[in-house]
């Protein structure tokens, strides 16, 4: 479970290990109580220990006798006395972003950093991302998910009007633009992702086509003015996916394909609900390291688990 974007530049950690009720409780309330643009909260099971812990990243230094106080409400005395906090230099933080991070093959696109490009087979569409301080380097079961997407409805049609909403890096809207060869709407609520975006869709061979806007959803006028769009991405999370429900579906052609992501299994049915009260129904579903990615469309095609 992730919720709020890892900060650009985290400079402490809070760490618990516990139980998997107490991690989920103590990730969801920290998700309430603080800034997700500026906190991000997560909740796993650890691999190697097969134990489950919490980790919260934030961009400044926390009050951590507030915190303590926190985790003792919401999950006892024994919870607050074990949570740990540390700084974490940036330089850490970008070496450990690059660790074992190989290049990722999602159909025909392949996402890489600069370290493998000789790894990368000719006849793909290569994308390089760089692990850095902004959400989405495709190393992740959301991002992976949406190409995936992306490659299947390649082999039926053309999209001509594409939005990616929330881009992050702008891996979603190069790979759309360098498969199309056409311009692709883009915007994340954060300035630093937004630049992040620019700057990858240029090394890309892409900057003619992904030009992103600092935008919250679909709310600023050259998104609205490229509507409507026969293609959607929203790769965020699973609340402002919900509500951004309304105005994603007010942007979509009426045969649209909406692809969401950045959501845990039991986000689905929240989300699915939002939607098909917009009208947009289930297609497919792919599920990738512990994310949902779902395919939508108005009258949808019955769920498919693909």
């Amino acid at each position: 479970m992730l919720e709020g974007l890892p900060p650009h530049r985290p400079t402490h950690l809070m760490k618990l290990v516990c139980d998997e009720a107490t991690a989920r409780n103590v990730a969801d309330v920290v998700v309430e109580m603080f800034d997700p643009a500026e906190t991000a909260a997560a909740a796993f099971e650890n691999e190697k220990t097969l134990q489950w812990e919490v980790e919260v990243y934030f961009s400044s230094e926390p009050d951590e006798d507030m915190i303590r106080d926190l985790v003792a409400q919401s999950a006892g005395p024994d919870a607050a006395a074990a949570v740990t906090f540390d700084a974490i230099a940036e330089k850490d933080w970008v070496k450990a972003s690059l660790d074992g991070l190989a290049p990722v093959p999602a159909g025909r696109f392949v996402v890489h950093g600069s370290h493998d490009r000789g790894r990368v087979a000719g006849h793909a569409i290569a994308i390089e991302i760089e692990a850095a301080l902004a959400f989405g380097t495709g190393h992740h079961g959301t991002t992976r998910g949406c190409l995936l997407f992306l490659d299947d409805i390649l082999k039926r049609r053309r999209p001509r009007h594409v939005l990616d909403v929330g881009t992050g890096t702008g891996v979603l809207a190069i790979a759309a633009a360098r498969a199309l060869r056409r311009p692709v709407a883009s915007g994340d609520i954060d300035p630093v992702a937004v630049e992040a975006a620019r700057s990858n869709a240029v090394h890309n061979h892409a900057g003619a086509y992904v030009r992103p806007v600092v935008a919250k959803g679909v709310g600023h006028p050259l998104l609205q003015a490229g509507s409507p769009y026969d293609l959607v991405f929203a790769n965020i999370l699973a609340r402002p996916l919900m509500r951004l429900a309304p105005s994603i579906a007010s942007v979509a052609t009426r045969n649209a394909d909406v692809i969401l992501s950045g959501l845990q299994a039991r986000d689905v049915p929240g989300v699915l609900a939002a939607y098909r009260a917009q009208g947009l129904s289930l297609v497919a579903r792919r599920d990738l390291e512990g994310w949902a990615s779902l395919h939508l469309r108005r009258g949808g095609a019955g769920p498919r688990q693909a």
